[in-house]
């Protein structure tokens, strides 16, 4: 049975092949290789979430299992440091969790929340190499110079963020007034 072009809704296909009889592909069955990509990407965030999930629960039950080595052993000062780096490799982890949760949020990763991993990374090398006293003074400068970089960068990702905001803020109040009715 033929169908006229004329019978069918406009918008229900996506185009028209003609060789002896017109065949139609409907729209709803074409795989759209942008929605691949996107399920792809949440798949795989997904799972990089799970991990870290179950990372950062892990690392909270060795933390309390240190804290019984703590108390009971004499020498204080190497659990302490194991404590520190463990507590402060949580804080990474957490902030790169934060930044995949804002990914399922906003649909795109969040540059602060990743400058912020970033920041916490640098500044827990940075205070256990203080704490064993093995770092030296061309570390620090050039550890210090990487701080003031991912600040920087910090910063201006937040500077964007919200003058794309405002933008669309703004855009939005623009439209409104041709969208009432008098």
């Amino acid at each position: 049975m033929e169908r006229d072009q004329k019978d069918l809704p406009a918008d229900s296909y996506l185009f028209h092949i003609s060789v002896t009889n017109p065949v139609y592909i409907p729209v709803n069955m074409i795989f759209s290789p942008i929605k691949i990509f996107d399920r792809a990407i949440n798949l795989i965030f997904g799972v990089l979430l799970l991990f870290i999930t179950i990372g950062v629960a892990a690392g909270v039950v060795n933390l309390f299992l240190q804290l019984r080595d703590l108390v009971t052993n004499t020498d204080i000062t190497g659990h302490y440091v194991r404590l520190v780096s463990d507590v402060l490799t949580l804080f990474v982890l957490i902030e790169l969790s934060r930044s995949l949760v804002s990914h399922f949020d906003e649909h795109r990763l969040r540059l602060t929340f990743i400058a912020d991993a970033g920041i916490v990374f640098v500044l827990r090398e940075i205070m256990i190499q203080l704490f064993e006293h093995k770092i030296s003074a061309d570390e620090i400068y050039a550890l210090s110079a990487l701080l003031l970089v991912l600040g920087c960068l910090r910063t201006a990702a937040v500077l964007v963020y919200q003058r794309e905001k405002r933008l669309l803020v703004k855009s939005s109040k623009v439209k409104q007034p041709f969208m009432q009715t008098p």
